[in-house]
């Protein structure tokens, strides 16, 4: 049997005898084999002949071949997925040049995943065009896309920005943007019924602004909504793009995009209706702690909107500004910063902060300038002494190349029209959607290693994802390099000097007795979610040998996104996750199976739906937490009357808000059979918390 036949069937077993080309052959057909079955490879071994040097001998395996072995690298630990597998392909060298099997093992000691095999190292980059994702997803949309021939003559969105002097402000676009934009919309509406958007009209129905949010940036937020940025860089600085984001962060420390908006000024008005709006699309669950600009109208609207929830600003937004408004401080720009970023971030206690600031407006002489006085009535919003308790899941940073909004500016430049960005747009989400999968598959699949005796590590390597544990295990290395001294003591509290050789800092560290509570002025666990190594060493010499739970972060760990607590335990979920695959597997084989006639897709289609209603009153049942699902999975059209006001509201001049003409929206191939919503609600007010009904495209019609 050559090699040539064999390559061409992928599908055929090892063999012993089974010959090849070369080695390259081999474990190219080896390779091959694992995808099909599910695993991925790696090259255990190979020898050369001592007289001619030529190869004569190779080994591949399984990756998750033989046992993980302790590294010397302290620094940059390397997670392993080895768990002592025996599976792997021997092959050896005949005198002719020919290569054959001379052992074979087939069996693992793990399960096989056929359905993410693409996400094996092994395997992600054998054939680019089959795993790019952009180029998987593109072809199964080519068919959707034919779908949009009938709507190529539409034209109505055009209309509402003909005129830019009509009266009220409208959304400035070029022409035939705002037609891509309906576009876009209809088309991720029909690959996913969860995509929500809005869209508002001034009294002249012209567009005003636009919101936009897919279902995976919903189902973020159910499990990362704890935090959420709002991120008017591209508006306020003046881009040709007016965008404006909502962005959170996985347990990955990845960005999420928890929506997008399109809008035509920075009003009270504006920032009011797309709070609202997202708001709404969250299935009116507000976050613990949002971060903005200093900007008295989004102040305005986030107290009305979010009452509940604790407002703070960037600090890169803060430190951004400050060379434009203290420009006559360009000779002492370079002293002023360091004092600045000295007496804010060193100040450990409010007080200190505030005498600290006080010398700082003395010595630079800016008691005078309007910003600094603005800046030091806000000192609550931004300044660390007054968030404390607060977990910002390191979204907060004291510069935008630090912070996860700034992985946006690959995608947006200055001169990046609408056009370009809806382009963008699929990338970014395709990009953020794949990343995520790769790092969920090897968290489940390689374990980091251990560089110290330390019980912390060694519990924590268990619960927090890959990247948090990197950075996690750091302080516990780190601890090695601080002293610490007993200050005071009472019945209750502990307080601690512990001096960081490291960066040669001395931090304040609160230690209760009675309930676990501790505090580092270097405040790593509110910024970072994670405790430091001054909290560490602290914990370690007051004989604690493992976290409190009450600083382990559920959004850190591989569960976060399991509705199970942190604390289940680790065999447990794996087991789920095996089930999971195995549901996905099962799910495809429906699918297909049930597309083949309309008759076997209404008996998959009730089958699904009777499962479904069975598995939720289990869940129901065995977990106290209720599953959140968000049904506005459709366009939102707000009519607005600028004479009246909202009393909800402590806004001044807040708009009152209607929905007009709601209604199902019709299926793009053609097919209107759904219900349209009920007559009677059309054009009726809609107060705090807004309904959520939903838009055909004829309204845009009847808006022109």
């Amino acid at each position: 049997m050559d090699s040539s036949s064999i390559i061409t069937n992928s599908f055929q077993e090892p063999c012993l005898g089974m010959e090849f080309d070369s080695h390259e052959h081999a474990y190219s057909f080896y390779r091959d084999y694992a995808k099909t079955m599910g695993f991925g490879t790696s090259k255990l071994s190979s020898r050369r002949s001592r007289a001619s040097k030529e190869f004569i001998d190779a080994k591949f395996s399984c990756m998750r071949y033989g046992n993980k072995q302790q590294s010397d690298d302290a620094i940059n630990p390397r997670p392993s997925p080895k768990i002592g597998c025996k599976a792997s392909m021997h092959v050896k060298r005949k005198n002719n040049g020919k290569w054959y099997v001379y052992s074979f093992v087939k069996d693992h000691n793990h399960d096989l995943l056929p359905s993410q095999v693409h996400l094996f190292r092994s395997h992600r980059n054998i054939d680019p065009l089959k795993n790019d994702v952009r180029i998987r997803r593109r072809k199964n949309l080519a068919a959707i896309s034919k779908l949009f021939s009938a709507y190529q003559n539409v034209d109505c969105l055009e209309s509402f920005v003909r005129n830019q002097h009509d009266k009220g402000r409208t959304l400035v676009l070029e022409s035939g943007d705002a037609h891509i934009l309906l576009e876009l919309f209809m088309h991720m509406q029909q690959e996913n019924p969860k995509f929500f958007y809005a869209v508002d009209m001034n009294e002249e129905h012209q567009l005003r602004n636009v919101f936009w949010v897919d279902g995976k940036g919903m189902e973020d937020y159910a499990h990362f909504g704890d935090v959420v940025s709002f991120d008017t860089t591209y508006f306020t600085n003046k881009y040709k793009l007016p965008l404006v984001l909502f962005i959170g962060v996985n347990h990955h420390i990845q960005h999420t995009l928890l929506g997008c908006a399109l809008i035509a000024d920075d009003t009270v008005y504006t920032y009011l209706w797309l709070m609202q709006t997202w708001y709404i699309a969250m299935g009116e669950r507000a976050p613990k702690v949002i971060l903005t600009d200093q900007n008295t109208s989004i102040k305005a609207v986030i107290g009305a909107v979010l009452p509940g929830t604790r407002h703070y600003f960037s600090l890169w937004y803060i430190l951004e500004k400050i060379p434009k408004e203290l420009e006559f401080l360009s000779m002492w720009h370079e002293n002023f910063m360091e004092k600045f970023k000295k007496y804010v971030f060193k100040s450990w206690t409010k007080e200190e902060f505030e005498k600290r600031w006080q010398k700082l407006l003395d010595r630079f002489n800016l008691r005078e300038v309007e910003w600094m006085q603005h800046l030091y009535d806000d000192r609550a919003y931004w300044v660390p002494a007054f968030a404390r308790d607060v977990s910002f899941a390191g979204l907060c940073t004291s510069s935008r190349m630090e912070s996860l909004n700034s992985s946006f500016d690959k995608y947006v430049q200055i001169e990046t029209s609408l056009k370009e960005f809806i382009v963008r747009y699929r990338d970014i989400l395709e990009e953020r959607y794949e990343e995520e999968a790769k790092a969920n598959f090897d968290a489940w699949h390689e374990s980091p290693e251990l560089k110290s005796p330390s019980p912390f590590e060694k519990q924590m390597s268990l619960v927090y994802t890959y990247e948090i544990f990197k950075k996690f295990q750091m302080e516990v290395l780190g601890a090695a390099a601080c002293h610490l001294k007993k200050e005071t003591e009472d019945e209750t509290l502990a307080t601690y000097n512990v001096k960081d050789f490291e960066d040669g800092q001395n931090y304040v560290v609160e230690c209760s007795h009675s309930n676990s509570d501790i505090y580092c002025s270097c405040r790593s666990f509110e910024y970072k979610g994670f405790l430091c190594r001054h909290a560490i060493i602290v914990l370690q010499m007051s004989g604690v040998f493992s976290i409190p739970s009450k600083y382990i972060l559920q959004r850190w760990t591989n569960t976060a996104m399991s509705r199970n607590p942190i604390n289940e335990k680790l065999d447990e979920v794996q087991c789920k996750v095996r089930r999971f695959n195995d549901l996905c597997r099962r799910a495809i084989i429906l699918g297909e199976e049930g597309s083949l006639s309309q008759e076997s897709y209404d008996i998959a289609l009730s089958a699904i739906n009777e499962a479904l209603k069975q598995c939720a009153t289990v869940s129901r049942s065995s977990s106290a937490e209720s599953d959140v699902r968000s049904d506005t999975s459709a366009m939102l059209v707000f009519g607005i009357e600028d004479n009246q006001c909202n009393n909800n509201l402590a806004v001044d001049n807040a708009p009152d808000l209607k929905v007009i003409n709601a209604k199902k929206i019709p299926n793009l191939a053609g097919s209107s059979n759904e219900p349209a919503v009920n007559e009677s609600n059309k054009n009726r007010k809609v107060s705090q918390p807004f309904a959520t009904n939903a838009g055909s495209r004829d309204d845009f019609n009847q808006m022109a």
